[in-house]
């Protein structure tokens, strides 16, 4: 399957060309991996980054994300070996910060098996931050703009790992199928009256 990879914008990628060009530039330290590559590093893949704000949607309606971010995979000796994260701010895009762990491989991973996926999508990632879970969201609307819109419920929801208990990391699922998954997670259980 072609993914459809979105344009980040502009500013968000020189802000992370900044941050790996002049180290000095940012206040946090480079990760241990980005240290020690050899050779240059580079930005690829940039991946929308928005976060589910309920997966109990109020009653009539769909689940609302909201774009929090882009995220650039870096890439150093043929591999990504840490990740870039930018935010908006009120003067525009900014370099937010890297990191490394296992969410790089995973989304790696991911990526390379929707591939595999018949049909066109536009890969993003979705957090959803009551279950400390991310996903790669396959989004069917290859043209769509990709700061906005939620998830459809054809769209597809691959886990990265780690996965929370239950959920199975790298397989994909319909959003239809996953958010009730995810919604009796979260939704607390009824209180029992206490045995007599």
């Amino acid at each position: 399957m072609p993914l459809h990879v979105p344009p980040a914008p502009a500013p968000a990628l020189r802000s992370v060309l900044a941050a790996l060009g002049s180290p000095s530039a940012v206040r946090e330290d480079r990760t241990p991996a980005l240290r020690s590559v050899q050779g240059t590093v580079s930005p690829d893949l940039p991946l929308p980054v928005h976060v589910l704000d309920q997966v109990v949607p109020r009653t009539g309606r769909s689940p609302r994300t909201r774009l929090v971010g882009w995220r650039f995979m870096i890439r150093g000796e043929e591999r990504a070996v840490a990740a870039a994260d930018t935010m908006l701010t009120p003067d525009g895009w900014a370099f937010s910060h890297f990191f490394e762990g296992p969410y790089i491989a995973s989304t790696e991973r991911a990526l390379e098996q929707a591939e595999q996926i018949t049909g066109s999508y536009q890969p993003r990632l979705l957090s959803v931050p009551e279950l400390y879970m991310l996903t790669l969201w396959l989004h069917g609307d290859t043209e769509a703009d990709a700061s906005g819109g939620g998830p459809d419920p054809s769209d597809l929801l691959v886990p990265l790992a780690p996965a929370p208990p239950g959920i199975a990391a790298h397989r994909p699922h319909r959003v239809a199928d996953l958010l009730p998954v995810l919604t009796l997670r979260v939704t607390p259980a009824p209180l029992l009256g206490s045995p007599a």
